[in-house]
């Protein structure tokens, strides 16, 4: 019982009045974000960090995680009404979702999303409830070589997994290592590749890069995408499912539900891979796997029970372990490091109130965004109608003005451009944003626990593997490392044997 008392008095934290309107805010803000394609939740909550400034720390990240869970749903409804993901995660969706809207059963298909959504949603958060005390106790025994080891694997993963090459992913990680050394040498206090500028004396902060890469980048690339001219939207009726359409989801729900927890725990997971591996998975054990992109209402309750459930399991690493698994968490992860709090094993035992605060205010986000997801779908296809070149430029002037508001500089606002120019160029030539991000994150935490690991060591690497879960980690890091190589080296011998038996025969 001693355990479930930190969590009820997380209620008591969330049902105070600004606390539950921050959390109202956060998923409307969401699903608009999730309805307007291509923005994103990572753009929206990079935007919105300066507006976090001026307001309690357990307040601010309950508004920033109502974005993110909140975004997965608004992306659903254009994708069935407009055969438009919003979200990347919602582009299954489309596939039986739109099909489903030109057989007259928009609402079957939004209303199907939305419980799923919920039930997704409501597991992972069960599931965070009971397994991040577990995975923060165990984080416990970490220390500066764990970090070191952890931290390699977090950035590995993200730089292989990441949409795009692997060569190009790893490329952009570098460059975000790169970024992470500029500034004050914390050991020495010699300055590096500051080439003179003060402004560049404490190292570039983490908002100039998160608004220029995923705000200014997003609208830049976005405006020359948007030749894509939306159709007129289907008409919404029947609101809710029939209990046929419920007995036949029923079974994709609970798999979605599973799949999309564990998933969303792995760095670079995340709700995009969790809704296409249910979508897979769904069609796999289908009897008539031939319904699959014609209208099957498994198509939709799958892939959007898991993209919620991955939204939601996603805060078990960043809140216990200080990994973030996805470049949305890695900006929530900044703006935590902003408002004074440090995610980790010692966030539970340090500051309880936050920790569950937030936690359980997704029970009450999730409630939220099941009463008002099919009642606002009017609303939000409305504001579809609105050019890209209106949304745009009140997008960009919001986001430099957020700029400028940080520190007062206008140093900040060169630095948004500039990494705004960089986001457009990355997205341009194939480059995702993500890993260039959870690699700066990341940076100072692998470069401060290696030094750390070799002062303790006395220079000596081999003590790394000495320790168990550091050598447990590492190899995770050879095998993710060196794994796929072995893979395409015995793919490409298989296929000159196979060329070899052909030609001999």
């Amino acid at each position: 019982m001693e355990f479930l008392n930190p969590v009820l008095d997380g209620f008591g934290v969330v049902l105070v009045p600004q606390n539950l309107l921050y959390c109202l805010m956060g998923v409307v803000i969401g699903m608009l974000i999730g309805v307007l394609p291509g923005l994103g939740p990572a753009a929206t909550i990079a935007i919105l960090l300066p507006l976090t400034y001026g307001i309690e720390p357990v307040t601010a990240i309950i508004m920033l995680a109502g974005i993110f869970y909140g975004a997965q749903y608004g992306g659903t409804i254009t994708s069935v009404l407009l055969r438009l993901p919003g979200e990347a995660s919602s582009v299954v969706t489309v596939f039986d979702g739109y099909v489903l809207a030109k057989q007259g059963r928009a609402g079957t298909a939004l209303g199907i999303a939305a419980i799923g959504s919920f039930i997704g949603g409501t597991v992972a958060i069960i599931g965070l409830t009971f397994l991040a005390p577990l995975v923060a106790s165990f984080a416990l025994d970490f220390g500066p070589p764990e970090y070191t080891a952890l931290a390699l694997v977090g950035i590995l993963l993200v730089s292989t997994i990441s949409g795009g090459t692997k060569i190009k992913a790893l490329i952009a990680a570098a460059v975000g290592l790169l970024l992470a050394t500029v500034g004050r040498d914390v050991f020495t206090g010699a300055e590096r590749f500051t080439f003179g500028n003060l402004s560049l004396a404490d190292g570039i902060d983490f908002v100039p890069i998160a608004m220029g890469l995923f705000g200014v980048g997003e609208i830049l690339y976005n405006l020359e995408e948007r030749h894509r001219a939306a159709s007129a939207p289907a008409k919404v009726a029947n609101v809710w499912p029939s209990r046929k359409d419920l007995r036949q989801s029923s079974g994709a729900i609970a798999r979605g539900s599973v799949l999309g927890f564990f998933l969303g725990i792995l760095p670079g997971g995340g709700a995009t891979i969790s809704s296409m591996v249910s979508y897979a998975v769904e069609k796999k054990r289908a009897k008539r796997p031939e319904r699959f992109g014609k209208g099957a209402v498994e198509g939709v309750a799958g892939p959007e029970t898991a993209n919620n459930a991955a939204a939601t399991s996603s805060f078990i690493p960043l809140l216990t372990l200080g990994i973030p698994a996805n470049a949305t968490m890695a900006i929530i992860f900044g703006a935590l490091l902003i408002q004074g709090v440090t995610p980790g094993p010692q966030l539970i035992s340090e500051d309880p109130e936050l920790f569950w605060g937030v936690v359980n205010s997704m029970y009450i986000g999730n409630i939220l965004l099941l009463i008002m997801s099919i009642p606002l779908v009017g609303l939000f296809v409305k504001i579809l109608r609105v050019r890209g070149a209106i949304l745009a430029p009140i997008t960009a002037l919001i986001t430099i003005l957020g700029a400028f508001t940080i520190r007062n500089s206008m140093f900040d606002v060169l630095l948004v451009v500039l990494f705004g120019a960089l986001g457009y160029l990355m997205k341009k030539f194939g480059f995702e944003p993500g890993p260039l991000v959870l690699a700066f994150v990341l940076g100072e935490l692998l470069e401060s626990n290696l030094r750390r690991s070799l002062l303790v060591l006395e220079g000596d690497v081999s003590g790394f593997f000495t320790r168990p879960i550091t050598a447990v980690l590492l190899a995770i890091f050879v095998l993710v490392a060196v794994g796929p190589m072995i893979q395409s080296a015995l793919a490409k011998r298989q296929q000159r044997q196979n060329a070899r038996v052909s030609a001999d025969s």
